[in-house]
C-alpha cells in the first residue's frame, strides 16, 4: 500500500490505519530535526531589536547551559520564543504546546506564562499593567517564571554576547523530543 484509500476517517480500515501509523511514527521521530530547521527561520524576525529572535532565542538557552539548568529547560528555553513566527499574539503558549509532551509540568507551565510575566519589564510603557503576573502569585511556579524571565529571557537582547550557535544546541533538541512523551 503506498496511500489509503478512505476519503473520510470514519471509512478507514485497521490495515489503512496501521501503515498510516507507520508513516506517524517516522514524522514523529523527525520532529527534533524539524524544529532545529525552523528555529532558522527567526532569523528574520524581531524588527527594531539589536539582535534576531534567534540570536535572542540562542542568548537565553546559553545563558540557561552557562547556570547548569536541566537539559529540558535549556530546551525550552531555545524554543521559548519559536511561536512568534506563526502566533504572534500567543507565541508562549504556542511553544508551551510544542513542548508539553516532552517536559515537566513545571517546565511547560514557565513557558507557558513567560509573555505575561515578561510584562513586568515593558507593560507600564504602553500603558498596560506590568504587574499582571500577580494574578498568578501563589502557584507554586509563579517564582520559577518570575526567575526564568529575570534569568535569561529578559537579559538577552544583547549584541555583545557570546552565545552558543544552534548547532550547539542539537543534541539537547534531540535528546528531548526523541524520549518517550509524558502526555500526548
Amino acid at each position: 500500500m503506498e496511500k489509503v484509500k478512505f476519503n473520510q476517517m470514519k471509512d478507514g480500515t485497521k490495515e489503512e490505519y496501521l501503515f498510516l501509523n507507520k508513516h506517524e511514527k517516522k514524522f514523529i521521530e523527525d520532529t527534533a530535526d524539524r524544529l532545529l530547521k525552523f528555529m532558522d527561520r527567526l532569523k528574520n524576525t524581531l524588527e527594531g531589536y539589536q539582535i534576531t529572535r534567534l540570536e535572542h532565542s540562542l542568548q537565553t538557552a546559553t545563558r540557561a547551559l552557562n547556570e547548569t539548568a536541566s537539559d529540558e529547560m535549556i530546551v525550552a528555553c531555545l524554543l521559548h520564543d519559536i511561536g512568534d513566527e506563526l502566533a504572534p499574539l500567543n507565541h508562549a503558549e504556542c511553544a508551551a504546546a510544542i513542548l508539553k509532551p516532552y517536559v515537566s509540568e513545571k517546565t511547560h507551565w514557565v513557558i507557558e506564562k513567560h509573555g505575561i510575566f515578561q510584562m513586568y519589564y515593558y507593560a507600564h510603557h504602553l500603558g498596560g499593567n506590568k504587574n499582571e503576573r500577580e494574578k498568578f502569585k501563589g502557584h507554586k511556579y509563579y517564582k520559577d517564571t518570575i526567575d526564568f524571565c529575570e534569568n535569561w529571557d529578559q537579559k538577552s537582547f544583547d549584541p555583545n554576547f557570546k552565545s552558543l550557535t544552534l548547532k550547539d544546541f542539537e543534541p539537547y533538541v534531540k535528546k528531548i523530543f526523541n524520549r518517550i512523551p509524558y502526555s500526548i
